[in-house]
C-alpha cells in the first residue's frame, strides 16, 4: 500500500486516527446534549435538535473544534466536561508500535490535528502520546482548519516538510481532499474511525483498518 522509501514525513491526525473517535461522538451527541438539556430543563430530544442546529451551522469551520466558542455559545465549561467522560479516550490498537516504528526507521513523525488546545491537552495527558512526535500542531495555531487548502502551506512554514515525501492519514474525508489539492503526495484514511459504528465509505481513498498492515518496519 505504501512505498515507505518515497515518504519522509508522516502527517496523522489525532481524533478518528490516532484515537478512538468513540470518546468524541459521545461527548458530543450524547454527553454534552444530556448536560444541556438537565442545565435548560429541556427534553433530551429538544435539546439534541437544538444542539444539532448550532453544531451545523459552524461545522467545518475553527469555531466547531473550539471549546472556547462552545462554552460561550452553550454556557457550559465544555473542558471541565470532557474531562467527566476523558476515561473513554482510547488509543486505537498497533497505534503505539506504529510510532515507535516510525522513529526506529527515520520517518518523522508530526500530529496534526484540529482539536483545540485543551481538548489536545486532555488527549495527550491521558494517553501520553506526546513524546512520540517531532511536532504537534493544532490548527487553532494556524488560524484556520485542515479543511481550508492554505492550511497545508501555512503547516509548511512550521514543520517545512516536502509535499511529495509526505504522508497524510486522516478519517475526515474533506481534510484529505483539501490536502491532495494542495499536493500532499501520499493519502490514507481510515475505515473505523469510532470502533462501536460500522466502517464509513472512504470514497476514492485508500484505508486502512488498522496501523499494523503498514508499519514501516514490516520488511525489516
Amino acid at each position: 500500500m505504501l512505498n515507505w522509501g518515497n515518504i519522509e514525513t508522516v502527517l496523522l491526525d489525532m481524533d478518528g486516527t490516532l484515537l478512538d473517535l468513540h470518546y468524541d461522538n459521545h461527548f458530543w451527541l450524547e454527553y454534552v446534549p444530556q448536560r444541556y438539556a438537565e442545565k435548560l430543563g429541556l427534553d433530551i430530544d429538544v435539546a439534541r435538535e437544538q444542539l444539532f442546529a448550532k453544531y451545523k451551522a459552524v461545522e467545518g469551520t475553527l469555531n466547531w473544534y473550539c471549546v472556547d466558542y462552545w462554552s460561550d455559545q452553550l454556557g457550559m465549561d465544555i473542558p471541565q466536561l470532557k474531562q467527566e467522560v476523558e476515561h473513554l479516550i482510547a488509543i486505537h490498537p498497533d497505534v503505539v508500535d506504529f510510532l515507535v516504528a516510525l522513529r526506529t526507521t527515520g520517518k518523522r513523525a508530526v500530529l496534526v490535528t484540529n482539536a483545540h488546545g485543551k481538548s489536545l491537552a486532555i488527549k495527550m495527558r491521558r494517553t501520553q502520546l506526546g513524546s512520540h512526535f517531532e511536532s504537534i500542531v493544532s490548527s487553532h495555531e494556524i488560524g484556520m482548519p485542515k479543511e481550508d487548502v492554505r492550511f497545508w502551506g501555512k503547516l509548511k512554514d512550521r514543520v517545512n516538510y516536502e509535499s511529495m515525501t509526505t504522508l497524510l492519514v486522516d478519517d475526515s474525508l474533506p481534510v484529505l481532499r483539501s490536502a491532495a489539492r494542495y499536493g500532499i503526495a501520499h493519502l490514507l484514511a481510515v475505515y473505523q474511525p469510532d470502533t462501536r459504528r460500522p466502517p464509513k465509505d472512504v470514497a476514492e481513498f485508500q484505508a486502512i483498518w488498522n496501523f499494523r498492515e503498514v508499519r514501516p518496519d514490516r520488511s525489516i
